[in-house]
């Protein structure tokens, strides 16, 4: 399950409940959010869909505990078009 509190309106932090339970602090920036988005759905669904994304690929416990949302397209060059595709389901 994947918790997603808004610290403030970049910022947010991530909970990943497994075994272990892991906490991440996230960090997205308004242009890359409409970028990603297009406005269409909230920066917590968009943070949410991401991390699904993330565990689709790795456990909870390799991903990052701090980052900005682009550096996973360094990781996963799919990740931009991969979650459009995720946002408009």
């Amino acid at each position: 399950m994947i918790t997603v509190n808004t610290i403030d309106s970049t910022n947010f932090e991530v909970i990943v409940e497994g075994n272990p339970t892991t906490t991440h602090q996230v960090s997205v920036t308004h242009l890359y959010y409409q970028k990603l988005t297009d406005n269409l759905v909230p920066p917590e669904v968009l943070i949410e869909t991401s991390f699904q994304f993330l565990l689709e690929r790795e456990s909870n416990t390799s991903i990052l505990q701090r980052f900005d949302l682009p550096i996973i397209e360094r990781y996963f060059p799919e990740y931009e078009k991969t979650i459009k595709k995720m946002l408009k389901k």
